[in-house]
C-alpha cells in the first residue's frame, strides 16, 4: 500500500500509496493544488534556498555554518517534495464530480448522507482522493473502509461497516443506511 523511493542521501522515503493496480483518483481542485504547490517549490522556494546556500557557502567554513547546513537540509526536503508531487501528478486520474450525470449511486466524488442505524445518528461524508482526504471535514479517501463499503451502493441501501476495537469500544459492525447521494 505504499511506495518507496530514495532521496538524495540514498535514504529510503515511504510514500503513502494506493492499492495495487488502481488509479490515483483526485478532484480538479486537488490536481490544481498539487500543480500550484510544485510550481511554488520549483519557482520560488528552491531558488531562494539555492541563493541562501550559495551565500552561506561563500562565508567560508561549511562544517560550522548553520545557514549552510540548514539550507542544504531544506533543499533536500524541497527536492524530495517535488519528486513526490511529480509522481502524484503523473499518476493522477482527474475526476470532476460536477460533470457526473445525475445518479443516486455512490462513486468517487459523491457526497453521501448516511444514518448510522446502530447509534441513530446522521453523518455526511464526501469521497475524495488520498491526497485531499480530511476526515475532520468529512472528506474521506475513496480507499478508506467507509468509502469502500459505500462505493457502487445506492440511496436507500444498507451496508455493514466493521469497526476495529478501541479503548472505549470493542470491535463491532455498524449498520449504515444511505439517505442521500449528491455530486457538486
Amino acid at each position: 500500500m505504499s511506495e518507496r523511493i530514495e532521496d538524495d542521501d540514498g535514504e529510503e522515503v515511504k510514500i503513502p500509496g494506493l492499492p495495487a493496480n488502481t488509479k490515483n483518483y483526485m478532484t480538479p481542485a486537488c490536481y490544481r493544488r498539487l500543480l500550484d504547490e510544485r510550481e511554488h517549490l520549483v519557482n520560488v522556494e528552491r531558488p531562494e534556498m539555492v541563493n541562501v546556500v550559495s551565500w552561506a557557502a561563500s562565508n567560508g567554513d561549511r562544517s560550522e555554518n548553520g545557514d549552510y547546513q540548514y539550507g542544504k537540509r531544506r533543499l533536500r526536503e524541497i527536492d524530495r517534495r517535488i519528486r513526490f508531487l511529480n509522481k502524484r501528478i503523473e499518476s493522477a486520474e482527474v475526476v470532476d464530480p460536477a460533470t457526473r450525470p445525475a445518479t443516486d449511486q455512490v462513486f468517487f466524488g459523491a457526497t453521501v448522507v448516511y444514518e448510522n442505524l446502530t447509534t441513530g445518528t446522521e453523518h455526511t461524508i464526501r469521497i475524495v482522493g488520498i491526497d485531499e482526504a480530511a476526515p475532520e471535514k468529512g472528506e474521506v479517501s475513496w480507499v478508506s473502509p467507509i468509502a469502500r463499503v459505500f462505493l457502487k451502493m445506492r440511496e436507500g441501501d444498507t451496508v455493514k461497516l466493521p469497526t476495529p476495537a478501541t479503548v472505549d469500544h470493542p470491535a463491532r459492525v455498524e449498520i449504515l443506511e444511505i439517505v442521500e447521494v449528491s455530486y457538486h
